[in-house]
């Protein structure tokens, strides 16, 4: 054992996964992106900025696979490696390889995942010897120390064949007494490696303060790691990390605060920008879609280039199911406001939440077409052990398997309707449970029979509205995700299509009959037919989802506005996927 200026000689990783994989300690989903791009490891250079001696080793960005980082075990004392709910096994397998290359390594997992169920996590294998959960920086850095491990705050570790846990770490009240991790990024990182692509490269980005005042049921990091109270550093204690950062990276061409919601202290935030302005920085941020005109114009002024905004959805009672404490009104009055200052926006959507129907994502397309942001994701909804969206499937039955990304590292979706016969019954009746049903069948019972056009919907007896998702979609490669908002992008849930083009044709006929029977056969066996798949392409550049070669796969592209709106294509094709849907141009 190396104890070097009073501390273990201690690697923190960021595991290698899938090809391509961003899971690491600042992406806030995880999982395989269409376009190349990561977000910094902030979450595990924070506490390596504790420990002197330490290194940072952020392997999917750096290309580094197992058998390159395997050998570095024999160089430390500690590895403490970063984990999440979609790279969990990855990330236990790697842990099992560094202690068979150095059987006296320590080895430790962090992040939210971990924290919210640690025996869960310890019980996985023999190779994790500890858990520290919740906010861990501190907790890091003692263990490092090589104090006895029942000695530490916000620690769960195996003892004697049991586990054991110490009692919670109090909350972190003051930020200013965590160091800088733009010197861990200096020391550790290449800042070109580093991707986003609504964000001028190369880019930086950290963290201000900690926790968000909302209270979205699906947003993993208040609901786990950083709590609900806004916590933040000071605004010189900012100012003068980005200055070194300016020092540190000359070829930096955009900062970004990757706080949950910095515009959660209006006035801070005003604060920041001014001190921001002096130093000559391009910034931007995580917003809510209720900044006032004056704050903008002040963010505006003094540097701010674009606005991550968590929209979710254009259905007003969506949101109000998920907690999101935005009106509908209220989010276009920003955007206007933005785009008057001249603002970017990157909008960010999610699909498939609860409430979700063929209709509320007709709505969200149309809203999202109002608000025309700059840049657009569209994703799947993710329910994260820890949050209450995660709490809200299991009670109700929703889950059909923990993994959140296929064989690929590519999202998924895990939610599944209840048993077969219990939906079968519930049509029978014109009754539907508020459950989460494949989208065929909900639009199959919105037809009023097994498979029949959609236009005899109207008649058919409408019960509660359903969270309709696909049921074993397979994953395309998706977009990233934000905190407050979404994650990578995926199938969209309640597709129109299914019997659209029999509509067209009067429905009937032996083709009709085929294609019911292939439609049937492809649920029985757990497949979604292809023509479940919404496709639309092009609407007015801003939402852009593509079908993959595998039903119910969809990526979410980065489109640039087209100026003056919509081109023929664009009109074109929006206009057939209203007449797949059944839906007219003023629907």
């Amino acid at each position: 054992m190396t104890i070097e200026h009073g501390y273990l000689k201690t690697l923190f990783l960021h595991p290698p996964s899938y090809e391509g994989f961003d899971g690491g300690a600042g992406a806030r989903y995880q999982a395989r992106r269409e376009i190349r791009s990561f977000w910094y490891p902030t979450w595990l250079a924070q506490p390596a900025a504790l420990v002197p001696g330490s290194r940072l080793v952020d392997a999917p960005p750096d290309d580094l696979t197992l058998d390159d980082v395997r050998p570095m075990a024999a160089d430390y004392d500690l590895a403490i490696l970063h984990t999440s709910t979609p790279s969990f096994a990855h990330d236990v397998r790697v842990a099992e390889a560094l202690k068979a290359e150095n059987p006296a390594l320590r080895v430790g997992l962090v992040g939210a995942h971990v924290a919210v169920n640690p025996v869960r996590a310890l019980s996985a294998s023999r190779a994790i010897d500890f858990v520290a959960r919740n906010e861990f920086d501190f907790t890091i850095k003692e263990v490092a120390e090589d104090r006895p491990l029942e000695t530490v705050l916000g620690l769960s570790f195996r003892s004697n064949g049991t586990i054991r846990h110490t009692p919670d770490r109090p909350v972190l009240e003051d930020m200013d007494t965590l160091p800088f991790v733009v010197d861990v990024y200096k020391r550790d990182l290449v800042v070109e490696h580093y991707a986003i692509g609504y964000l001028l490269h190369p880019y930086v980005s950290l963290y201000t303060g900690r926790g968000c005042r909302s209270k979205c049921t699906f947003c993993l990091w208040p609901q786990t790691v950083g709590g609900h109270r806004y916590r933040t550093r000071s605004v010189e204690h900012v100012a003068d990390e980005i200055a070194l950062a300016t020092r540190h990276f000359p070829q930096v061409r955009e900062y970004f605060f990757d706080d949950d919601t910095l515009t959660d202290d209006l006035p801070r935030v005003e604060a920041l920008a001014r001190r921001l302005g002096k130093l000559g920085v391009t910034w931007s941020c995580n917003a809510k879609a209720n900044v006032p005109y004056e704050s903008l114009k002040v963010m505006k002024d003094n540097g701010l280039r674009l606005l991550l905004v968590g929209y979710e959805s254009g259905n007003q009672t969506i949101l109000n199911n998920v907690k999101k404490g935005i009106r509908l009104d209220m989010a276009r009055l920003f955007t206007r406001h933005a785009k008057t200052l001249g603002i970017k926006i990157h909008g960010t959507f999610i699909l498939g939440l609860p409430g979700e129907a063929a209709d509320t994502i007709q709505e969200s397309i149309r809203f999202a077409c109002d608000i025309n942001p700059d840049t657009i994701q569209v994703s799947i909804a993710a329910p994260y052990p820890g949050t209450e969206l995660f709490r809200q499937a299991v009670d109700n039955g929703w889950l059909s398997r923990e993994a959140l990304v296929d064989e690929r590292g590519a999202q998924v979706s895990p939610v599944v309707s209840a048993p077969r016969q219990h939906r079968d019954r519930a049509q029978h009746r014109g009754v539907l449970p508020p459950i989460l049903l494949p989208a065929g069948e909900a639009l199959r019972h919105r037809a009023g029979d097994g498979g029949g056009p959609p236009g005899h919907a109207a008649a058919a007896p409408r019960g509660p509205r359903i969270p309709a998702v696909p049921r074993r979609p397979h994953a395309g490669r998706a977009r990233p995700g934000h905190a407050g908002a979404a994650g990578p992008a995926g199938p969209a849930p309640g597709a129109p299509g299914l019997g659209a083009g029999a509509a067209r044709r009067g429905g009937g006929g032996l083709r009709r009959r085929r294609r019911a029977g292939r439609q049937r056969r492809c649920h029985a066996g757990g497949r979604q037919p292809r023509r479940l798949l919404y496709r639309i392409r092009g609407v007015a550049g801003i939402l852009a989802a593509a079908a993959r070669r595998h039903p119910g796969a969809l990526a979410a592209r980065r489109v640039r506005r087209v100026r003056g709106g919509p081109g023929r294509r664009a009109r074109s094709q929006l206009a057939r996927a209203r007449d797949r849907s059944g839906h007219g141009a003023g629907a």
